[in-house]
């Protein structure tokens, strides 16, 4: 399992959201250099529920490795919720005003988004190669 390339890509990603359940989201700067305030991703509930939902798809596309094709599609769906995230986090980020200060972790779905296509793209190669290969046997047995 965890000698695949894809196994890897998925792993990144998981961890990648899972670990934005516990970041912060911005924070708001008082005059002194210091924080007024700080936000987290966790703290408001629509970024929670897609960042949970995101981490069981990943999570399921990181324990399917027998079922391929449902792997693929998982990583596949799971990339397009992560879009999903990116944008709105971007969004947030070009229409609140300079009080906030976003974080380097708001660039973390756009990371897990490429992991996912990279996990799909190698899963997707797995399941050529494995096609071609049941479609080799099968043709020196048609032979024999």
């Amino acid at each position: 399992m965890w000698q695949r390339v894809q196994t890897l890509y998925s792993f990144i990603a998981t961890a990648l959201t899972v670990s934005m359940l516990f970041s912060l989201k911005a924070v708001v700067p008082d005059g002194n250099g210091g924080f007024a305030e700080t936000i987290k991703y966790s703290e408001y509930i629509p970024y929670l529920v897609l960042l949970l939902i995101i981490s069981l798809l990943n999570i399921l596309a990181l324990t399917a490795f027998r079922f391929r094709v449902f792997q693929m599609r998982t990583a596949v769906l799971s990339a397009l919720v992560t879009l999903c995230l990116q944008v709105w986090i971007a969004v947030d980020y070009f229409t609140t005003s300079g009080a906030l200060v976003f974080r380097f972790t708001a660039i973390f779905p756009l990371l897990a988004l490429i992991c996912n296509l990279l996990a799909a793209r190698g899963i997707a190669s797995d399941i050529m190669v494995a096609e071609s290969v049941n479609h080799l046997r099968k043709s020196r047995k048609n032979r024999k």
